[in-house]
């Protein structure tokens, strides 16, 4: 065991700091397209005749797709300036407060733009931008990051988002607002007695949201995930349904269409929330560990890119969207094996919708754009040059 041990850390070393360099990462480009494609034939599998989602999300993928190859020949050194920064904060505060103000509600919120018969969540690309904020507010304050004024400042950027969005409402993209946050503090070298303070905050804020802000039916979500099994009709149906259909896979699954929580419309939102049940229904353990063999290579290879990066700031940006994807994947296939609340946060690259699916290859674009003018570095260098040591 310990030898197994031994023999993964070298490999992992050598996936993730490997000196050698490649114009553009194929690897992580070809890893995203089975999950696609998996989303794709999961959505088809249930329908008979014209599949809306199907035809819809082929066109997302296509134009997702285009705008990651463009992204990559971007020099994206013009994104250390802070002016060009704060301006696209500016721009993704004004578009959250628009939808707010002027947007019809639609399913409860007002979270989309609507054009024509497509649209578009503004929440997706902020996550995007925090990440862009936070590593360069961090790429030049890294050393000083003990300061608690530094986490504030941080944090205050975050809030604002997190505000803006909470109050669509959009608790799930409130979530990986804060998680991003909270994830770049940790690696940007929060002491620990500020650690400490942020938890304390971070329940004082809770308690204020559960009185006085949160909903009724956010509080049954919450309720429903510490007892799941106490209301499976009303607000724990659709958590039980979903652990019901991953269950019932077993090793290799029901075969594509043949999934009976999906088909029977047992299991609500399979092509979005729950996509990762219906799958797993469909395709079994030995599906599931395929999906999840891909999204590790995917983790990564960003923190391959991401540790080749030329400053600070594309590493912190690299890491930033590390702590992006994993904790929509986590998040996403925790609520659907009721482990975690729903939320309605969608799986990367598998969830329908155009929104997610651009933010995501939208990101992994700017990260290839980075790489064109990354530099090899040492493993033992990045010590000496980061995480504030």
């Amino acid at each position: 065991m310990k030898n197994a041990f031994q023999k993964f850390g070298q490999w992992f070393q050598k996936a993730v700091f490997s000196n050698e360099q490649r114009p553009f990462d194929w690897l992580l480009f070809f890893s995203t397209l089975p999950i696609v494609g998996a989303g794709l034939i999961t959505m088809n599998s249930f329908q008979s005749g014209n599949n809306y989602f199907f035809e819809k999300q082929l066109i997302w993928i296509a134009v997702a797709i285009i705008i990651f190859f463009i992204l990559s020949l971007i020099d994206f050194r013009f994104l250390r300036r802070t002016d060009v920064l704060v301006s696209l904060f500016a721009l993704g505060c004004i578009s959250l407060i628009v939808l707010l103000l002027l947007n019809n509600v639609v399913r409860g919120s007002r979270s989309w733009f609507s054009f024509g018969g497509f649209s578009f969540q503004p929440s997706d690309p902020t996550k995007l931008l925090l990440i862009l904020i936070l590593a360069k507010y961090f790429s030049r304050r890294h050393i000083e990051i003990a300061n608690i004024r530094h986490i504030l400042v941080s944090g205050f950027y975050a809030f604002v988002l997190f505000f803006l969005v909470f109050l669509q409402p959009d608790f799930g993209s409130s979530v990986i607002i804060f998680l991003v946050w909270f994830g770049m503090v940790l690696l940007s070298g929060i002491s620990k007695k500020h650690l400490i303070a942020v938890f304390l905050i971070g329940l004082l804020s809770f308690s204020v949201l559960w009185f006085y802000v949160f909903k009724d039916y956010q509080k049954e979500r919450i309720l429903s995930f510490l007892h799941p099994l106490t209301d499976v009709q009303d607000s724990g149906y659709n958590a039980y349904q979903s652990t019901i259909a991953v269950g019932s896979g077993k090793i290799f699954g029901k075969g594509v269409g043949y999934g009976t929580q999906s088909r029977l419309k047992f299991l609500p939102e399979y092509q979005t929330d729950f996509v990762f049940a219906a799958f797993a229904e469909e395709w079994g353990y030995f599906g599931v560990l395929l999906l999840f063999l891909l999204f590790m290579i995917i983790i990564l290879q960003i923190l391959r890119n991401a540790f080749h990066g030329d400053t600070n700031f594309e590493i912190l940006f690299g890491l930033g969207l590390t702590i992006f994807f994993l904790s929509h994947f986590t998040i996403n296939v925790g609520m659907n094996i009721g482990l975690l609340p729903v939320t309605g946060i969608p799986l990367p690259f598998m969830s329908y919708g155009g929104s997610h699916l651009l933010t995501e290859y939208a990101g992994l674009g700017i990260l290839m754009g980075m790489r064109r003018y990354s530099r090899p570095i040492h493993k033992d260098s990045i010590k000496n040059e980061f995480i504030g040591v």
